[in-house]
């Protein structure tokens, strides 16, 4: 029996397969879509709880769903600035830190645009920790 043969006749094992492959997509995207929700609802608390929240959900989402893929592809090219971060978190080995800080300083420089002096005070504390940790 060649291959091409073998496609040729639905094989009670690959029905199967398909079919959990199937059920778990919808899985995740249904735990996507709840992670979502639970996002939006503790949102209005204090604090940033809600943003990583919707942000996990939607990484179940993408990875789940064929038509999420495709508009986070045209996301990518409306928005690279937004969209680059999260495809940071979405990798294998996930640069978490690295992400949060970059977004901090980007969140620091919408915000603080006319008063350069804390970012100043920043600078020049991080400069002395930087001295400090040299010299131990």
């Amino acid at each position: 029996m060649t291959y091409a043969s073998s496609l040729a006749l639905p094989s009670p094992v690959r029905s199967r397969s398909r079919l959990l492959r199937t059920a778990r997509r919808w899985a995740l995207m249904a735990g996507g879509l709840l992670v979502v929700m639970l996002g939006i609802l503790i949102a209005p608390l204090p604090g940033p709880g809600g943003v990583p929240v919707i942000a996990v959900g939607l990484m179940l989402i993408l990875r789940s769903s064929f038509w999420a893929k495709r508009q986070s592809i045209r996301a990518q090219y409306a928005r690279p600035k937004w969209v680059y971060p999260f495809r940071r978190l979405m990798r294998r080995k996930p640069e978490i830190a690295p992400v949060f800080w970059q977004q901090a300083l980007r969140a620091e420089k919408m915000m603080l645009r006319r008063r350069r002096r804390l970012v100043r005070v920043r600078k020049r504390i991080r400069r002395s920790f930087r001295r400090l940790f040299r010299r131990a």
